[in-house]
């Protein structure tokens, strides 16, 4: 006589049998793994925004995965430069990209890209957001308020100019949004990163940025910048003086920078799992949440179908924005 195995028992026992197929699969993605030396494809200049987070948080992965994690700056055409190469890197873990908000524009204002952000990485995780803000160098803008300023563009048109990162970044668009709000004519002048627009900002050679906190903070405290607004619906609390976009008249001048964590499309899932979860490690260390504090971030960490949400999101504004502001490369 036949036994009948009943239908639950089936099941667990096809489900065991695969979980035992599959595991010398995973056992094979995870050998050897981490290499010694794993590097962050940063596709900005040092000293940016982007180094700001990546830096530290890959030391702080590195040290738990017992390996190195080198951050490889390749700055260039608003980071796509960057994010090209990255994408024809090899997916076997030895390779990550370590983006921006900036990525998410880019393909409303680079016809011609190589590669495709959804389709050549794999999301991890968005590390870190900063408010954006009206940072002036005071010397070369005779304004002390974001009405004074206003006021001033639209008396000068074209006159002003503002440095950024980069053509199709976050410091360009939220230029272009924040004339269409205002209607006014703010000249761009494109860098390549966010450091060296800094840099000529503080030097003299430019007028303003629409920036990060991250890179504009610390020179807004020391006096050297002087910042008008943020581009957020509260105040920021290390900055209670500064209005926020609806306190300027301007409420739908809302845009934070985020950087985040991508794998090359095709890296083994447990690979991609595992670094997950040591960047959600690392981002609970009390130094690493210091120096967010510091650059007055909000600590990322969220779960890559999250990020990949949020990456879609982003794509299908910047698109509306771009197309209503006519932005083409400069």
């Amino acid at each position: 006589m036949t036994k009948t195995v009943p239908t639950s028992r089936r099941t667990a026992l096809k489900l065991g049998l695969a979980a035992t197929l599959a595991a010398p699969a995973v056992a094979r993605a995870q050998q050897g793994w981490p290499p010694q030396t794993i590097t962050w494809v940063n596709p900005f200049p040092a000293g940016g925004g982007t180094d700001v987070f990546a830096r530290p948080l890959a030391a702080q992965v590195g040290e738990q995965l017992g390996c190195q994690i080198i951050i490889d700056n390749k700055g260039g055409a608003g980071g796509t430069v960057g994010a090209s190469q990255a994408a024809k890197m090899k997916p076997d873990g030895s390779t990550f990209f370590v983006g921006a908000i900036h990525h998410t524009i880019a393909p409303s204002i680079y016809k011609n890209l190589d590669y495709d952000l959804e389709k050549n990485f794999e999301p991890i995780t968005m590390v870190a957001l900063v408010p954006q803000v009206i940072s002036i160098n005071p010397s070369k803008v005779p304004v002390k308020t974001a009405a004074e300023f206003v006021a001033y563009v639209k008396a000068n048109p074209g006159k002003v100019n503002y440095a950024s990162a980069g053509a199709g970044t976050a410091h360009h668009l939220a230029g272009e949004l924040f004339k269409l709000e205002t209607k006014t004519e703010i000249t761009h002048v494109p860098y390549r990163g966010a450091g060296p627009a800094m840099q000529d900002l503080l030097a003299g050679n430019a007028d303003m940025m629409f920036d990060g906190m991250g890179t504009s903070a610390q020179q807004i405290k020391a006096g050297r910048l002087l910042g008008l607004a943020v581009a957020t619906q509260q105040r920021v609390p290390e900055f209670p003086d500064t209005p926020t976009a609806a306190e300027i008249g301007v409420p739908n001048w809302l845009v934070s920078t985020w950087y985040g964590l991508w794998a090359i499309k095709g890296t083994p899932q447990p690979i991609v799992d595992r670094m997950y979860a040591e960047v959600v490690k690392a981002l609970a260390n009390p130094k690493l949440q210091a120096i967010w504090k510091e650059q007055l971030a909000q600590v990322g960490g969220e779960k890559p179908a999250d990020f990949a949400k949020r990456i879609r999101t982003e794509i299908e504004k910047w698109q509306k924005v771009v197309a209503a502001a006519g932005v083409k490369l400069d």
